[in-house]
């Protein structure tokens, strides 16, 4: 081989070398969790992640490397943790909810992030549209807005002499809000039932609420998906056992541990498709160009021992059409 034939494919190797030992070198991904670390339903989340990446090729240990934050979705703690996470320079962050990915995008508008379970992340000002993000955010939402006026059609099933119903939720981590009450509000009008919109911002004054809902007859409670009243899903279906008062819940982790009814989205299966958006973006693939999904599967799920507990007949078609039923 001449010596200029020789140097000219040694720097074509150089300049191909350095791109494929990058692309063999291990993935580092962030995971921002919106619960504390002894919240079983956080770890179910970032398996189900882990489980969608190892059919995808990803093993942790092997060629992805993920780190996880936990904490409480206050602000200032997602904050902390969102620089904590920035600080290790990962190849994207993984993030569970409004505030947390709200956080995120505070730090860096360079690495990619996958919010999962995020509602309404246009009106929160994630992402332009759904279709084309832009900037360096995608993911997965929630529930869509309507569904507020479902919960509600719901309770009014269960509870047919239902005349006022509380939406809980905490104006904190749950910026969002009018997305659900105005459908909520719309369908308390067409069903003639009163719309209380009820913003608390601890378990005191989510028991005040509720003390107060309670003093009167036909009294009705709605949940709305936000991390605050998610992390203390414990307290909250509690004390809506003791104020003797029929909820529904938008996720089934609640009606698990005594909730009445839920009805919402397979929150572990936004997780699992999470994972090929990490795949894509991993391979290369630009966040902006990856648009936002709507959830794909729903559950609902109905607890007949604590309509029991509250004196309901829990009509049939809905036992019949629920995914799961506690007996």
């Amino acid at each position: 081989m001449r010596r200029r034939d020789f140097i000219t494919l040694l720097s074509g190797v150089t300049a191909v070398w350095p791109l494929a030992a990058r692309a063999q070198q291990p993935g580092k991904i962030g995971v921002l969790s919106g619960l504390p670390e002894n919240d079983p339903e956080g770890h179910a989340r970032v398996a189900a992640f882990q489980e969608g990446l190892q059919k995808l090729g990803w093993t942790e240990g092997r060629n992805v490397r993920i780190d996880v934050r936990w904490g409480m979705p206050e602000v200032e703690t997602m904050r902390r943790l969102a620089t904590e996470l920035v600080a290790l320079r990962p190849n994207l962050i993984v993030t569970q909810n409004t505030p947390g990915t709200i956080a995120a995008l505070q730090q860096t508008r360079a690495i990619p992030i996958i919010f999962v379970n995020v509602v309404d992340p246009v009106g929160s000002g994630l992402v332009t549209n759904f279709l084309r993000p832009g900037g360096n955010v995608t993911g997965f939402i929630s529930l869509e807005s309507t569904i507020s006026g479902k919960w509600l059609e719901l309770l009014k099933e269960i509870t047919p002499s239902l005349a006022r119903v509380a939406f809980v939720f905490n104006p904190v981590t749950a910026s969002y809000a009018e997305y659900y009450l105005a459908p909520f509000k719309a369908a308390a009008l067409s069903l003639a039932v009163e719309a209380i919109a009820a913003p608390v911002r601890d378990l005191a004054a989510l028991e005040t609420v509720l003390a107060s809902l309670a003093g009167k007859p036909n009294g009705g409670l709605l949940i709305m998906p936000d991390t605050f009243l998610i992390a203390n899903r414990a307290a909250v279906t509690s004390l809506a056992a003791r104020y003797r008062l029929p909820a529904i819940y938008p996720y089934r982790y609640f009606t698990d541990i005594g909730g009445l009814l839920s009805y919402g989205s397979d929150q572990l299966d936004n997780y699992q498709r999470a994972a090929s958006y990490a795949d894509r973006i991993l391979k290369g693939e630009n966040p902006s160009e990856l648009p936002v999904q709507a959830p794909a599967k729903f559950e609902m799920a109905i607890n007949l021992r604590t309509a029991r507990t509250l004196g309901l007949e829990m009509p049939a078609k809905l036992v019949a059409l629920a995914d799961e039923v506690i007996e």
